[in-house]
């Protein structure tokens, strides 16, 4: 699906990444987790092609440079952590955003079907007549969830997408909501790389995470083989316990 070897990335003096490897398969949900400023962002931005790097980043075969624009937004996707909040149009006008690939004037009917599709997955469909400034930060969240889902909806097999920080705003209900979307998206055989903070949904819904700190690879595995009490004390420079959850038997992360 993906693979990229030994990126490095400096911004004027500043290194912030450090010879790192990813390797995505088909229908892996990959999570990219570390404390502040370790670098998950900008590994995001470097892989998704929106910063500019001299390494070769093969996306399913194909050096991502070489794609088409237009071709490649229909196989991949991208959430920012930093979406604009001043956007002058109805939520449903925001979503369809998603759909400009597929139309040049006029929405077709499968545009229409797929922006009211998403809207329904990520609870926002009650919305779409509504400005989008009038919205609450979980609601925004949740309309470009909607709308990074709709780009992505087509019969292309083996999509990707990126994620920064998607549970930013959200309730309870809303982090798993969110989490499983993108869990079915992968069990099609499509792909997923998503930054997250919360350790324990990350070992809940990941097949693999990427541990960094300080722009390197700390750790990667499964979420057994990474969250470690060590690996993860080390990383974030403050102590924690393992035990086994309850429920899936995943691992969870007590810290203090």
């Amino acid at each position: 699906m993906i693979k990229a070897h030994q990126i490095s990335y400096r911004h004027k003096e500043f290194h912030i990444l450090n010879s790192v490897d990813v390797h995505l398969e088909y229908g892996e949900f990959l999570a990219i987790v570390g404390p502040n400023g370790a670098g998950k962002s900008s590994l995001l931005s470097v892989l998704a092609n929106e910063v500019k790097s001299k390494h070769d980043i093969l996306f399913k075969d194909k050096n991502i440079r070489d794609w088409e624009i237009k071709d490649l937004s229909k196989h991949k996707s991208k959430f920012s952590q930093h979406n604009s909040n001043d956007i002058p149009l109805e939520v449903k006008d925001v979503v369809m955003m998603g759909r400009y690939p597929y139309f040049d004037a006029q929405p077709r009917q499968e545009d229409h079907e797929a922006m009211n599709n998403m809207m329904y997955e990520t609870d926002v469909y009650h919305l779409k007549g509504r400005e989008y400034n009038t919205l609450s930060g979980g609601e925004k969240q949740r309309v470009h969830l909607s709308r990074v889902m709709a780009q992505l909806q087509n019969d292309i097999a083996h999509k990707l997408m990126f994620l920064d920080e998607p549970l930013n705003n959200l309730d309870i209900k809303h982090q798993y909501k969110a989490l499983e979307i993108i869990k079915n998206f992968t069990k099609k055989a499509n792909s997923a790389i998503v930054v997250l903070h919360d350790l324990n949904l990350a070992a809940q819904f990941a097949d693999k995470i990427l541990l960094m700190k300080s722009g390197k690879v700390s750790a990667y595995g499964t979420p057994a083989e990474v969250f470690t009490a060590e690996n993860i004390s080390e990383a974030y420079n403050f102590p924690c316990t393992i035990c086994d959850h309850p429920m899936t038997n995943n691992p969870m992360i007590i810290f203090g």
